[in-house]
């Protein structure tokens, strides 16, 4: 797959091409029937896939300070892209210029000028240009003029539940990683580089990763969970107990992330992992003694073992 920052970074001779366009935050299985179907088609038509997206997130430029969670970030969102037989990533730089391109322009100067679209594959709830001022409407009657086609596949949605980035990241919100991983049709993730803590999982007896994520990253609410831990170059993941929350029995403040791998002997400072969310355990207790903590420790370690059986 090739990967453009901007479209200006067309190649001369560009051919015509079928373009998909959005944010795509956690290509869930909503992006992910989109995108397809964009793929599918361009092979039809013997040209090449384009997925136009943006960074950062648009909802930062246009009401800072606003920003989602992010589902995915860059890198892994390009991933889980080209892992769709997509031809060309295109990331369009999201600035406050561009946020201001009208409805129009947006097409004339993407779709036409640049990408030379001969079909645009949207959602149905697709919106675009200056105050999100454009739909599919308007897009089918730009294509008319300019000699392309409009294809808008019905959301996707399953027991009368719609899949969108907004539903998953309530999911996560609520700690729900069962039902986020149902609409993004695999385990929720969450990234980090490995940090020291307080030293006090070692102490315990359970030593745990402390990850430093990404500050607009989608944590799961405060609680444990059974996950698979994941390490570049490892092509096996690991089990963890992940924690997530305050630690409140020491009255902690800072709300951290942290795995206790399973079976495992090691250093992983500075190292930058991933953790796929897969059940949730229980809440987070607060404890008056470090005993009963310790049993507890013990017996998500167990719960963590069956989950992922």
């Amino acid at each position: 797959m090739q990967r453009w920052r901007g479209y200006d970074a067309t190649p001369g001779g560009w051919g015509r091409s079928v373009v998909t366009i959005g944010v795509f935050d956690g290509v869930h299985k909503g992006h992910q029937a989109t995108i397809g179907h964009a793929v599918s088609r361009a092979r039809e038509l013997g040209v090449q896939s384009v997925v136009v997206t943006f960074d950062p997130h648009p909802a930062e430029v246009v009401r800072p300070g606003s920003h989602p969670a992010v589902l995915t970030e860059t890198a892994r969102k390009a991933e889980l892209i080209e892992a769709l037989g997509v031809d060309v990533l295109c990331v369009v730089p999201f600035t406050p210029e561009f946020s201001r391109l009208p409805a129009e322009a947006f097409v004339h100067d993407i779709l036409v000028e640049h990408l030379h679209a001969a079909l645009v594959v949207v959602g149905e709830n697709f919106r675009f240009g200056h105050k999100a001022a454009g739909d599919v409407a308007l897009l089918e009657r730009l294509g008319r003029t300019f000699g392309f086609a409009v294809e808008a596949p019905p959301l996707v949605a399953e027991a009368g539940t719609v899949y969108s980035s907004t539903y998953i990241r309530s999911c996560v919100d609520a700690g729900d990683v069962t039902a986020a991983a149902a609409a993004l049709g695999r385990p929720h993730r969450v990234e980090g580089v490995v940090v020291r803590g307080d030293q006090r999982g070692r102490e315990l007896g359970f030593p745990t990763a402390n990850l430093l994520c990404h500050r607009y990253a989608a944590i799961p609410a405060d609680g444990v969970y059974a996950a698979r831990l994941v390490r570049r170059g490892h092509p096996e993941p690991l089990a963890a107990a992940v924690s997530v929350g305050t630690n409140p029995t020491f009255s902690g403040r800072e709300r951290r992330v942290e795995a206790y791998v399973l079976d495992f002997t090691g250093d992983l400072y500075g190292e930058r992992l991933a953790l796929d969310f897969v059940a949730h355990l229980r809440g987070q207790v607060r404890y008056d003694a470090i005993e009963p903590l310790i049993a507890q420790m013990g017996q998500d370690v167990e719960r963590t073992r069956r989950a992922l059986d």
